[in-house]
């Protein structure tokens, strides 16, 4: 079974997961470009091993939540997390960044005590 958080400004901290509305509206437009329902499906976001500093996030999207996952809803956009990542990710904010040197999706974790060099792992 599922739990659901409802919508709210995004707060670095706590025990829940942030979408800021830019991200929100990002991974909406890309859901619906999938021919997917945004009523429905939504975005997972996860913790696996990897990277230089053990380990990283992984996000993808899905038609719908498994069982055991925690589902956000922030800005009409739907986040499945799942039990094993829970713990390294709440608090955190979905960010999404434009820019010249590239676009794209960012987690900020206040649990992270230290990144690699890259910024694609981290460690908690």
């Amino acid at each position: 079974m599922s739990s659901t958080a409802e919508d709210g400004e995004p707060e670095l901290g706590g025990s829940d997961v942030g979408v800021t509305e830019e991200a929100a509206a990002e991974a909406l437009d890309l859901l619906e470009g999938e021919g997917m329902d945004t009523d429905v499906a939504g975005l997972r976001l996860f913790v696996q091993q990897g990277g230089c500093a053990g380990l990283s996030y992984g996000m993808r999207f899905e038609h719908e939540p498994e069982d055991g996952d925690t589902v956000f809803e922030r800005n009409d956009l739907r986040v499945f997390v799942d039990g094993a990542s829970i713990d390294y990710i709440e608090g955190s904010v979905l960010a999404y960044e434009g820019g010249l040197q590239g676009a794209g999706f960012h987690v900020e974790n206040p649990n992270v005590v230290s990144e690699c060099g890259c910024g694609e792992s981290f460690r908690t």
